[in-house]
């Protein structure tokens, strides 16, 4: 158990966001933009030169699991920089960190896009994923250094509907920059938005963890700070919970493709459209998770109705494939319903995650983070290795995920018990 520090105070106090009636001053409104892009460039990253794999591996001899090895590459550096960076921000603060972070993001991109063979562009994959993780792991972090209160639930709802729509933006954008170029002018996108980026982070992100507040005892002290952590019931219940709602994504992200254009028979264009129309949704659930929010509903409440919400819709499409067979009509609506309430899952357990591991935000933000693209990237692999007859094994992937996710809620976060709710006490 991690008990703050006097000068580490977890009671709610006023901010320049929390001071403004109707919305957040212009400042807040910046720092919340820059925070969206920081957080929306892992998710490009990762996916952006998936419909240049077949040229990739052309133009560098390598095979197609070599190519694909630069995308686990990748995901892995996510994982490995969130759970260094986030604590490490506890005891140095975030703004040197995030300013390093970006900054190597631009320098390893333009290294993949200058890569001469498949092994170096593996290894600075892995060194992007690396450098684009303090992003996201530190905007997650700042948010709940900056604010408190029912804000910042609706602040973490922007950097999830991010999270949730970049993923599925992303090969888009690829497709359209292969439709006039090479995958490796992708990677030079990627360099021109960390470039860009970087004064961004400069202007609009001051140090938000002062000395004062920061963790004593150095490197070991940051990291015994997550070890806490991690032995939290409630704390890891919800890390599991957003992990495994992430599983479930991820899955949809890598088996859609499969499921409407070989199963279904729909064109590219078409698919493009299914996937736009089901990240509106994740914008609708989310928008209405911040207006909920807004008018007093408990976290815990919206948590547990978005792993409901997304199980019956992933049950609704196993049922629909074992009765009445593959319909196109059908499977959209099912998955728009389970993907849209992700869209609800991912700012509830967010928020109160980072609540409940206020006492230590970087390390609480690297878990969850660090927890969230690890089973993703062992969920996306799953509904390749099942067969490619029909969308059960997709369905089913997700229904076990959110499944699980639901047991994880009860079973450890024990949401009756409001913990991470704004305001109540629970905070770590």
């Amino acid at each position: 158990m991690i008990s703050p520090s006097p000068s580490r105070s977890t009671a709610s106090h006023p901010t320049d966001a929390d001071t403004v009636p109707g919305g957040p001053p212009r400042p807040a409104v910046a720092l919340i933009a820059v925070l969206g892009a920081l957080t929306a460039v892992a998710p490009l990253a990762t996916d952006m030169y998936v419909p240049g794999f077949p040229a990739m591996g052309e133009a560098l001899g390598a095979s197609s699991s070599a190519v694909q090895l630069t995308m686990t590459a990748f995901l892995a550096g996510l994982v490995v920089g969130q759970l260094l960076i986030g604590p490490l921000s506890d005891g140095l603060g975030r703004r040197r960190l995030l300013i390093g972070g970006v900054t190597g993001f631009a320098v390893f991109s333009l290294a993949c896009a200058f890569a001469p063979n498949i092994g170096l562009l593996t290894g600075a994959r892995f060194l992007q994923g690396v450098a684009g993780a303090a992003g996201m792991v530190l905007a997650r972090a700042v948010l709940t250094d900056r604010f408190h209160g029912p804000r910042l639930p609706r602040y973490f709802a922007v950097l999830s509907q991010v999270m949730g729509v970049a993923p599925i933006a992303a090969p888009v954008l690829g497709g359209a920059i292969l439709s006039v170029s090479t995958w490796r002018a992708v990677f030079a996108v990627l360099t021109v938005l960390g470039v860009l980026l970087l004064p961004a982070v400069v202007r609009a992100v001051p140090e938000s963890l002062p000395p004062e507040r920061r963790h004593g005892g150095g490197v070991a002290g940051t990291f015994r700070a997550m070890g806490g952590l991690l032995a939290r019931r409630a704390f890891m219940g919800y890390v599991l919970a957003l992990a495994l709602a992430a599983a479930a994504l991820f899955t949809y992200i890598s088996g859609s493709s499969f499921v409407f254009e070989n199963l279904h028979g729909v064109s590219s264009t078409t698919y493009s459209l299914i996937f736009a129309t089901n990240a509106v949704g994740m914008l609708i659930a989310g928008a209405t998770f911040s207006r909920l929010v807004g008018r007093g509903t408990r976290l815990n409440t919206l948590l547990t109705a978005g792993i409901a919400l997304a199980g019956l819709g992933a049950l609704a499409q196993v049922l629909l494939v074992l009765t009445v067979g593959e319909t196109l009509a059908g499977t959209w609506a099912t998955l728009f319903v389970t993907v849209g309430a992700i869209g609800l899952v991912f700012p509830a357990a967010m928020s109160i995650g980072q609540t409940l591991g206020r006492s230590a935000p970087g390390a609480a933000s690297a878990l969850l983070g660090g927890f969230q693209f690890l089973l993703g990237a062992l969920a996306s692999p799953l509904v390749g290795l099942f067969g490619e007859a029909s969308s059960l094994p997709m369905a089913l992937i997700m229904l076990i995920a959110v499944a699980a996710a639901g047991v994880a809620l009860v079973a450890l976060a024990r949401p009756w018990r409001g913990e991470g709710e704004p305001g109540n006490g629970h905070a770590g």
